[in-house]
């Protein structure tokens, strides 16, 4: 499975970027697709996840990150290879690299996540 990320850049704060990432394939493996962020010196977290497995409970479909719950929106297509994020009223503490990730099961912690894209840099400026 093969994830490439395309949007980014930089951005003053209170602004809205989107970014989209592209599977090469869907498949069991693939039923989880989300997004996660790491900044310098910080951890890496989840920003936002889709969960596509037929038992999951609706209620916890999507997942957002706490910081980002309100501003962000993630959204996938029919075919679901594709995964978007739209980002609104960006804030500094929100520049980090943003890695797209697939994996059958959708965690919290990126640890246990399989494929990942190459990452693409966000910064917003005050």
């Amino acid at each position: 499975v093969e994830l490439a990320e395309s949007g980014g850049g930089s951005v003053q704060a209170g602004g809205s970027l989107r970014l989209s990432c592209t599977s090469s394939e869907y498949t069991a493996n693939t039923d989880c697709m989300g997004w996660f962020r790491q900044a310098p010196g910080k951890e890496r977290e989840l920003v936002a996840s889709i969960d596509n497995d037929v038992g999951a409970h609706d209620y916890d479909r999507i997942r957002y990150g706490r910081s980002v719950k309100g501003r962000f929106t993630v959204s996938q297509d029919k075919a679901k290879t594709t995964l978007v994020l739209q980002m609104n009223s960006l804030k500094p503490e929100d520049t980090a690299m943003y890695y797209c990730a697939a994996n059958s099961i959708c965690y919290w912690d990126p640890k246990y996540w399989e494929y990942w894209g190459t990452g693409t840099q966000i910064t917003v400026s005050s």
